[in-house]
């Protein structure tokens, strides 16, 4: 894209972390901006902060939809606000998403649909009833949060890492079929970054919280905000964010198996162990004393 200014831009979870710093770059750039949360307080506040970081005379014109994107007749009521208010979107940041942190069998059918539907199916969903007026703009971007996440598997994670793995193919499938008709697509993806995501976790142990990552692993969200704009103007099919997304990016393109290694960590005594236990648990009972009288 070779013009932000006065192109009008989308960003979910724009009430805080990311989406916050996103949509305050966009401004910056002279975007209008239709800034979208499930928070009212939260996205009306990031509204004020654009609002009031303007320097121009007239400051840069700011739109809120408050919605749930886990439920889709909120997306079609946003999305019929934004065609009211704006016409369309020339750029499209899908962002918002939420994690849950525990062993994949003790995460519920409701929980691993909440997770799924908000952070692989509402873009979906969002992207395919703004997409046609999107392909009718002389040119146009989508940004998708894929998070290095989406590359990359740890422990704990599987949800949320299923989601992002959905993302970057998405983004990839997308950029497949539309770049060459004048539609962008980027899958963003940072490493760990300084926000609530991992306090707002969900956790599958009772007795603890979601890990945070260490702070020297992480990015800032002013830095993933700045990737995104150059991603925008440069038209980056992926966008790497951090030292941690680049390292783990090209160990797992160029030496996969340091990590199927670091996976197999504990593996040997783990299934001495079971076995172990399967046999003492599957050791033959003693043979029941058989009478010789007569029934």
């Amino acid at each position: 894209m070779r013009i932000i200014k006065d192109k009008v831009a989308l960003v979910t979870g724009a009430g805080s972390g990311l989406g916050r710093a996103i949509a305050l770059r966009l401004a910056r750039e002279g975007a209008r901006l239709h800034l979208v949360d499930v928070n009212s307080a939260a996205v009306n506040e990031t509204a004020a902060l654009i609002q009031g970081a303007s320097q121009k005379p007239a400051p840069s014109k700011v739109a809120v939809t408050v919605c749930d994107l886990s439920d889709l007749t909120s997306i079609d009521t946003l999305v019929h606000d934004v065609h009211a208010h704006w016409g369309g979107v020339d750029i499209l940041v899908n962002n918002a998403g939420i994690g849950w942190y525990g062993p994949t069998n003790r995460m519920t059918d409701d929980e691993w649909d909440r997770l799924l539907t908000i952070n692989l199916l509402a873009p979906i969903r969002l992207t395919r009833r703004l997409i046609k007026k999107m392909l009718a703009r002389p040119e146009a971007h989508i940004v998708n949060m894929a998070s290095i996440c989406g590359w990359v598997c740890g422990g704990r994670f599987n949800a949320y890492h299923v989601s992002k793995f959905g993302l970057v193919g998405f983004s990839e499938a997308l950029r497949a079929e539309f770049n060459r008709h004048g539609l962008g697509v980027t899958a963003l993806c940072p490493g760990p970054v300084m926000t609530d995501l991992y306090k707002n976790s969900a956790c599958g142990y009772a007795d603890r919280e979601t890990p945070q990552p260490p702070p020297w692993a992480c990015t800032t969200p002013e830095r993933v905000a700045e990737k995104t704009i150059r991603a925008i103007y440069r038209n980056h099919a992926v966008s790497l964010v951090g030292a941690a997304a680049y390292v783990l990016y090209y160990c797992k393109r160029f030496a996969p198996g340091i990590f199927y290694a670091m996976h197999s960590i504990g593996r040997a005594r783990n299934l001495k162990n079971k076995f172990k236990k399967y046999r003492e648990g599957a050791a033959p009972a003693e043979p029941a004393t058989v009478s010789n009288r007569a029934a």
